[in-house]
């Protein structure tokens, strides 16, 4: 597998350019499907959150797959490609694992060390594994860096110390709004980052929480596992008269344009008393909450641009230092196993192709020597089989080590060329079709 990712993130792009450049609705999966289909592209995956939008490609050219990567997320984001093409980061091979193994420990998170990412890295192999877009490679990517997210919170302190979005969003409220609990609370949408909101909510201090939500059903959900005693639900429509009673807003959806619209927020403000500001904490890309509501006196504003620009409680040095650590060995020892998998089908063709030779000889043998009696036959049988095991030992021993190696592909088809093996032999083996390209070591980017 020759693994390219391209996308953009909190890091190299504003939040205004992911919020233009954010998928909603089916776009992601027909992005997802674009992608698969593409000439260059063997299988596809998307890892799409509030704060990234990443491609991950098994290609067989780098600059082709760039260039066609690059163009269906303009096309599919709606974003100009000259203008998208510099918030674009390109990762390759062995940089586009690692990229991706420390984007599953929390170190590329906004809030870096927060366990979400690990769950979104499960939706988006999930959602590629249900549109057939995931092969082995991409299965076996993923898999390992879930293995590799939950052993950096395992093993050092990265899992205490990183807080999730929901969390850090939280703090910043209380700094300018005063403490969280005994608040009344709306929370405006019933997904994954809403139903997370509305627990940290409860758990926080909260006891008069409303849950709205598009979807009744899912609102009533939500409001049964957190306690008809803490949360009730409210009707979509009813949000604006709702926002005058309530202290903290939080809105997470789905919607295309603004939920929350400034004129609602003001007239809400009018109609508070007391010093306390309405809070209001977007977590939405594209946001929910109309951006003039920053300019509104007696109201304060969180959204995923002031968190941006926030500066979180990050973990300690060496819980940071532990957890890269962790990834760059992971990377190693996953590159090594990847490199020597891709010489296992030569290595058994050679061996198919030694046995078909002892077993030729020693039937013209049978031929030459016809009153050989069994007992001999079988000794000399023997015999021929141990010389060949042993003469093959040792190379194919070590040429497994060297295959491990970065550049390890070169040692494979030296093996191939040296004892002039049939290619449809070591592809039957692999079960990579006749022609198709064999990824070559290294990496760019």
């Amino acid at each position: 597998m020759s693994l390219l990712v391209v996308g953009l993130s909190h890091r190299t792009a504003p939040v205004g350019v992911l919020e233009r450049a954010a998928l909603t609705g089916a776009v992601p999966t027909r992005l997802l499907h674009d992608a698969a289909a593409s000439a260059t592209v063997a299988e596809a995956a998307l890892l799409n959150t509030c704060n990234r939008i990443e491609l991950y490609a098994d290609v067989d050219k780098f600059h082709a797959g760039v260039a066609e990567l690059s163009l269906l997320l303009a096309h599919h984001s709606g974003v100009d490609l000259e203008e998208l093409t510099s918030h674009l980061y390109v990762h390759y091979e062995d940089r586009a694992v690692h990229h991706l193994f420390s984007v599953a420990c929390g170190l590329d998170s906004m809030v870096v060390g927060e366990g979400q990412i690990l769950g979104q890295l499960r939706d988006a192999l999930a959602k590629a594994q249900e549109e057939h877009t995931a092969g082995r490679g991409l299965n076996e990517l993923f898999q390992q860096a879930l293995r590799v997210g939950k052993r950096a919170h395992s093993e050092t302190g990265i899992d205490k110390a990183g807080q999730s979005l929901v969390t850090f969003g939280l703090e910043q409220v209380a700094a300018g709004a005063g403490e969280i609990a005994g608040k009344r609370a709306l929370v405006v949408g019933a997904g994954s980052m809403s139903s997370l909101a509305a627990a940290t909510l409860v758990r926080s201090g909260v006891t008069d929480l409303l849950i709205a939500n598009r979807t009744p059903a899912r609102a009533e959900r939500l409001v049964e596992i957190l306690g008809a005693d803490v949360a009730r639900t409210l009707e979509l429509a009813k949000v604006p008269e709702a926002l005058a009673d309530v202290d903290l807003v939080i809105s997470c959806t789905g919607a295309a344009g603004v939920v929350i619209k400034a004129d609602d927020v003001a007239a809400a403000v009018a109609a508070r008393s007391g010093p306390t500001p309405l809070a209001l904490l977007d977590l939405a890309m594209p946001r929910d909450v109309d951006h003039a509501v920053h300019e509104l006196p007696g109201a304060l504003l969180v959204d995923l641009e002031s968190l941006s620009h926030a500066h979180a409680a990050t973990p300690g040095a060496g819980d940071v230092d532990a957890v890269s650590g962790i990834v760059s060995e992971e990377v190693t020892a996953f590159g090594a196993a990847q490199r020597a998998a891709r010489i296992a089908p030569t290595v058994v063709a050679l061996r198919a192709m030694a046995s078909e030779v002892v077993a030729a000889e020693l039937g013209r043998l049978d031929s030459r020597l016809p009153g050989l009696d069994e007992r001999s036959r079988a000794e000399i049988g023997q015999t021929v089989r141990r010389v060949v095991d042993k003469l093959l030992h040792a190379p194919t021993v070590r040429v497994k080590q060297l295959a491990a190696e970065p550049g390890g592909a070169s040692y494979a088809e030296a093996l191939r060329e040296l004892f002039d093996l049939d290619p449809a032999a070591v592809h039957a083996v692999s079960g990579t079709p006749i022609g198709a390209q064999q990824p070559a070591g290294g990496g760019a980017g």
